[in-house]
């Protein structure tokens, strides 16, 4: 069980995993020790999935981005959709993939370095698939906000 100290770490670190255990006992009212060890503990059982970099929006303005919003076939069997989900989670180019409720079934960011890597994706991914009934697709013009963090402090 998660307790009040471990969700302030937990919030602390999703914005900035390279603070030290001294920079966060500023924030965390633990001695940096105390700190160091939760934070072990947290990435020992799993709390903490997994350390990334988040890198500047300049270095991808080039690229070309999109929103997929896929609609599976009526027929769609649960081994079609797996196989498909798989597919989807196994592709570098598809940085996130929901399965959303509503009009369409599943919800794609695909990133792409050209309108003809997006063409060959989509056939490969999609089009090829009797799984797909359609996908529409929405091109990014700029990122306006990122921020792939939830405040656990305050949902508890």
């Amino acid at each position: 069980m998660l307790d009040s100290f471990d969700l302030a770490l937990l919030d602390a670190v999703q914005r900035d995993d390279s603070r030290t255990a001294e920079s966060l006992a500023g924030e965390v009212p633990l001695s940096a020790s105390a700190i160091a060890r939760r934070l072990r503990r947290l990435r020992a059982d799993g709390s903490i999935a997994r350390t990334i970099a988040l890198i500047s929006p300049k270095l991808i303005e080039h690229r070309l981005r999109a929103l997929v919003f896929i609609e599976l076939s009526e027929h769609a069997n649960l081994s079609g959709k797996t196989a498909l989900q798989e597919r989807l989670g196994r592709a570098p180019e598809v940085q996130f993939c929901y399965e959303t409720t509503g009009e369409h079934d599943l919800l794609a960011l695909l990133d792409c370095a050209s309108m003809a890597q997006f063409n060959e994706l989509c056939d490969a991914l999609l089009t090829a698939d009797s799984t797909v009934r359609r996908y529409e697709t929405a091109f990014v013009k700029r990122e306006v906000k990122f921020a792939p963090f939830v405040e656990l402090r305050d949902s508890a």
